[in-house]
């Protein structure tokens, strides 16, 4: 019997929260959210990004980032640096380094967990169609960020 869209779209939905979910718990032990890993790891793949284009990667809006950043700043996670003209810019600090690789290995683990019902190909497919969908949303910079948040971490 074909599935309803309404239960596709809660279907990615839940997915969606089960991942939120449980890379929180498994990242409580570092002392960091998936909040702060994402900011990291879009820090390290975008070393020369503004405050506002951070804030676009990690779907939040610039006020919101300035504040995770300013926590982020006193917990000597990144450091801030000057920019060209009044752009405010960061870069992660070595302690920022080393709790992104660890996190990032956190997040790839359970990644693997979760997709491990899928054969590599079926994997493959899922992303492909995933991708297919989110480029037809219209708003391929957002698409393009959301697959990378988790296109790296996901590896098999």
């Amino acid at each position: 019997m074909p599935r309803d869209v309404g239960e596709i779209g809660l279907s990615v939905k839940r997915l969606q929260m089960r991942h939120h979910r449980t890379v929180n718990e498994r990242l409580a032990p570092l002392g960091i959210s998936i909040v702060q890993w994402d900011a990291l790891r879009h820090l390290h793949e975008n070393p020369e990004a503004s405050l506002h284009d951070l804030a676009r990667l990690t779907f939040q809006a610039d006020q919101s980032f300035g504040t995770l950043a300013a926590r982020m700043i006193d917990r000597g996670l990144i450091e801030r640096v000057p920019g060209p003209g009044r752009a405010v810019r960061h870069r992660l600090t070595g302690k920022g380094e080393e709790l992104r690789e660890k996190a990032g290995e956190i997040v790839r683990g359970m990644l693997t967990e979760s997709f491990s019902a899928l054969t590599d190909e079926e994997l493959q497919t899922f992303g492909d169609l995933l991708a297919r969908v989110l480029a037809g949303a219209g708003d391929d910079r957002r698409a393009q960020a959301g697959n990378a948040a988790f296109g790296q971490a996901g590896g098999r």
